[in-house]
Parts: structure tokens; sequence; C-alpha cells
């Protein structure tokens, strides 16, 4: 795509995107990443979540398929909660709350547990973030809003399925990861294409 055609693709993302995503991601022309669509792991306190798309690859899918690759990454990026209140975001305040103490009293043990606490907790908020779970809580939620855009359920599970075997090939990837390949088996049961779910300790 030239640069006009992208910005005309960028504009029609932001309407097929959520309001929650119009505030919290941002879309950016990359053409020289390989990945087709790519979000990085939003850092604490980080103002804007930016989704990278190389869109001469972009466009070798469908529309459709784009919508939903889309919805889902905003939603996996939405999703991610650093402020939540829960018991590891509580350590994580706790510990940087208590580093400070520690530092002003020069308490260097302190400082140092204080430190370990909230990278510990810290580490394990990373992981909650990033697991096999909120991957395929973020394919639903892709699936619900694009039901509001006027896929039916079905088609929009079918549309992401087919999207996830696309982009592995336009990738050039000889084929899916492991984590790719659970998310399509769910999302293969959502579309009726199998009625084999997937085992439940891999959610």
């Amino acid at each position: 795509m030239d640069a006009m055609e992208s910005n005309i693709e960028i504009r029609r993302l932001l309407d097929v995107m959520p309001a929650s995503g119009r505030m919290m991601t941002k879309i950016v022309s990359k053409p020289e990443q390989k990945q087709v669509i790519d979000g990085a792991f939003p850092l604490p306190l980080s103002q804007s979540r930016p989704i990278y798309i190389n869109f001469d690859l972009w466009r070798r899918l469908t529309k459709p398929q784009r919508d939903l690759l889309l919805l889902q990454i905003v939603c996996w990026l939405t999703g991610v909660k650093w402020l939540q209140p829960n018991i590891y975001q509580g350590v994580v305040l706790a510990g940087f709350i208590g580093g400070i103490v520690e530092a002003v009293q020069s308490d260097v043990v302190g400082v140092v547990i204080s430190g370990g606490l909230t990278a510990l907790a810290a580490i394990q908020i990373w992981r909650v973030n990033r697991s096999q779970e909120s991957e395929l809580n973020a394919d639903i939620a892709a699936i619900r809003i694009a039901q509001r855009r006027g896929y039916s359920e079905t088609e929009a599970a079918e549309h992401l399925l087919t999207a996830i075997e696309a982009v592995a090939k336009i990738e050039g990837r000889s084929g899916l990861n492991f984590s790719e390949l659970i998310r399509c088996q769910n999302l293969k049961v959502i579309a009726g294409l199998s009625p084999v779910g997937i085992p439940k300790n891999y959610q």
C-alpha cells in the first residue's frame, strides 16, 4: 500500500475499533517489520499502546481477516492491567513505596528486599498478561466486538481463524506456534468447525 492507501486503511480500522481502543492504542505504519501486525507489551504507566502494521503484507489479507486481527490485538493490549487491584499489584505498590522509605532511611538490605519483591510481583503480572488465557480472552472479546460490527459469532471466529493461518504463511513461517494452535482449535469450536474443545489446563 502507498502512504495514501495506508492512511485510508488506518481511518477505516479506527472506525472498527471500540472507543477504548481508540483512546489507548495507536496504529503505526512499520514497513520494515517482518510481522504483519505486532503490538509491544505495554509497560506500566505507558500512555500509548502502539500497534505496528506492515501495510504491504497487511493488504494480502481479506478485509474481515484484517478487522478481526486488529480487534484481537486491541483487546489484548487494552486488557493488560498493571494497576488493577489484586495481590500482585498490591505487592508491586507496597514494594515500591517500601523501597523509597528504605532508601530515604539508607537501609541497604531493606532496599534490596523491597526491590526483589517488586520485581517478582511485576514478573508475575507480566506472565498473567502474556498467558494463554489472556490470548484466548482477547479472541473472545474481539469476536464480541465484531458482532457489533455486523459479523455473526461464527463468521467472526472463522475470519480470525483463517487470519491466524494466513499470517503464518505471509510471514514465511513453516507452521503455527503452540499458542496459535490452541487458539485455532478454540476458534474452530466457536465457528462450529470442530466439536473438540481445548483442554482446561491450556486455558
